[in-house]
């Protein structure tokens, strides 16, 4: 039997829906109520089921407004929805990456770095406006260690070709004497001339800073993504002074006895829940963002880019042990009397175990971009048909990127996960690799047989199960993509674009194109070319380019 395109449950509908609303009553009013309705142009069939009603659309028009719907929305198929039309038109901040600079670029950085591309990319096409931030950890006591560290061991050459790589180098270095007296005594001193905003300590510094930011972007550029501002603690030391005064003046800063400064954020003000801000020798704790330390630079950021861009909401994507970083950055804002600090939101997500290059332990990010390429490469020169493909390192790249991403979005973002090569990589089954290879076969389908025209398309040539089951799905498109605009969560459409790939492989098999009479071909043209649009739209979303050979 087919599957019905829409379903009343009753238990939503009826005024006594409590549990000792028997089942039997409810498949009794679903099948009165099925009785006394009718049936028109639109709803070709109503039928009972258990405790619901099924209806069943004209399966023409079903065919021709889906069809239509695509072709015309392009791009926008699916986010001009009705679903959306109550939703205001917002801006947003979007804190991801921020990694520190010298220090490894971990696979943390990789999934903050991809999931907050996501949740900008969603925005966007949405409608909204937004500010894609990476806040450097470029500031603190180890520029003062990587500053001696380089003036013993760096290397001018290596810092300009290599910056990244040089950088860590010197730092694995330099942390060996880390502990030494005369180590610290350096350090501290370098530091300190570079809080004084000495010249020469400086223009090292920016050295560093700048030519770091050049590879990033670089690496950045073979993930797809790019930032609107490259900010970093080093912004702060002179506006976390102003917020050092605010709190002092609201009366908010507490001194220990030991001289630690603390807020209190507990509910009957009885120091149960403190947030240290402070260290007893009155510098600001801007070291990490871990064990609870809220730095003043941390919140001098948010309240400037409220100043600065009058934000609608404001994200922060991190991994989850920060959650209660910014659970305290948001409660101290809040007691500063900055109402907006319940729009900010932390996005947080689990753990990646496991992923390790060919060579041993993951160092630099683009050591993983560099073996998933060459892991696809390897995987596409063994099948017959990769011969053919005009830049294959290029479409390597794309294809490894998508089951990164893929293997990563597949779960509830904050959930750890354990990564696999093998599982990532494969070309059939629920991975990135099968989304390309989709589309790819689907774009080579139109290619192959001309471009399909939607005005003269006869869709009673559409009316076989498998193609209703493409339809039916493409449908359903903007209610997915509203449920990951709610909970910012990839999943949903992951699952989505598996499925639809799924549903037009079985449909490729079953309904082909060549040597069918030319009105079936022309409309089944039509509906593959339907699919693949959706298939890229989804897949750009999540941060993926769609290759169109394989």
């Amino acid at each position: 039997r087919h599957v019905a395109d829409f379903q009343l449950s009753i238990a939503s509908v009826t005024e006594n829906s409590s549990s000792d609303c028997l089942t039997q009553d409810l498949h009794l009013q679903a099948q009165q109520l099925a009785e006394r309705l009718k049936c028109d142009s639109v709803v070709s069939e109503i039928s009972a089921g258990p405790g619901t009603v099924n209806f069943t659309i004209n399966r023409e028009l079903l065919a021709k407004t889906v069809l239509q719907q695509v072709w015309q929305g392009g791009l926008e198929y699916g986010v001009k929805s009705e679903l959306f039309s109550t939703v205001p038109r917002q801006k947003a901040v979007i804190e991801f990456s921020s990694p520190n600079i010298a220090k490894k670029f971990h696979i943390g950085h990789l999934r903050s770095t991809i999931v907050g591309n996501f949740i900008a990319n969603l925005k966007v096409a949405l409608g909204h406006e937004v500010v894609r931030i990476n806040y450097l950890g470029d500031w603190g006591m180890q520029f003062g260690l990587l500053g001696v560290g380089f003036q013993s061991f760096g290397n001018k050459e290596k810092l300009k070709s290599s910056p990244l790589q040089h950088l860590f180098e010197v730092y694995v270095q330099i942390n060996k004497t880390a502990e030494d007296e005369n180590t610290k005594k350096l350090a501290k001193d370098f530091f300190r001339k570079l809080e004084e905003h000495d010249e020469q300590t400086l223009s090292i510094w920016k050295q560093f800073r700048d030519l770091s930011i050049e590879e990033y972007i670089r690496i950045y550029k073979r993930l797809g993504v790019h930032f609107d501002e490259y900010s970093g603690e080093s912004f702060y030391p002179e506006k976390a002074q102003e917020v050092l005064k605010m709190l002092e003046d609201k009366g908010l800063l507490q001194k220990t006895v030991k001289g630690t400064g603390i807020v209190d954020l507990s509910e009957k003000k009885d120091l149960s829940t403190v947030s240290t801000v402070m260290r007893s020798d009155g510098t600001s704790l801007y070291i990490t963002r871990q064990f609870l330390i809220i730095s003043f630079r941390d919140l001098a950021a948010a309240i400037d880019r409220m100043n600065k861009h009058s934000w609608d909401t404001m994200i922060y994507v991190t991994d989850k042990s920060q959650s209660n970083h910014f659970q305290h950055l948001f409660q101290i804002l809040k007691l500063m009397g900055y109402d907006w600090a319940e729009r900010c939101q932390h996005v947080s997500f689990g753990l990646v175990q496991g992923m390790k290059t060919r060579r041993g332990e993951v160092i630099f990010l683009e050591d993983v971009l560099n073996e998933v390429r060459s892991r696809m490469l390897q995987n596409m020169t063994s099948t017959k048909t990769t011969k053919e493909i005009e830049d294959p390192v290029e479409t390597a790249e794309k294809v490894g990127l998508a089951a990164l991403i893929i293997q990563d979005f597949r779960g509830l973002l904050s959930s750890d996960y354990q990564f696999s090569w093998d599982r990532a990589l494969q070309s059939r089954g629920d991975t990135g690799v099968f989304l390309q290879y989709t589309h790819a076969r689907l774009y080579s389908l139109e290619h192959m047989h001309g471009n399909a025209e939607l005005t003269d398309v006869n869709v009673a040539c559409l009316q076989e199960p498998h193609a209703i089951s493409v339809l039916q799905h493409l449908l359903r498109y903007d209610e997915v993509l509203y449920r990951s605009s709610q909970d910012l969560q990839p999943k949903h459409i992951v699952s989505y674009l598996l499925t639809l790939s799924h549903l037009a492989a079985v449909a490729h098999k079953t309904l082909p194109v060549k040597g069918s009479a030319p009105d079936v071909a022309q409309a089944r043209l039509c509906l593959f070319h339907a699919a693949r649009s959706v298939l890229a739209n989804g897949m750009k979303l999540l941060g993926i380019t769609p290759v169109t050979q394989m």
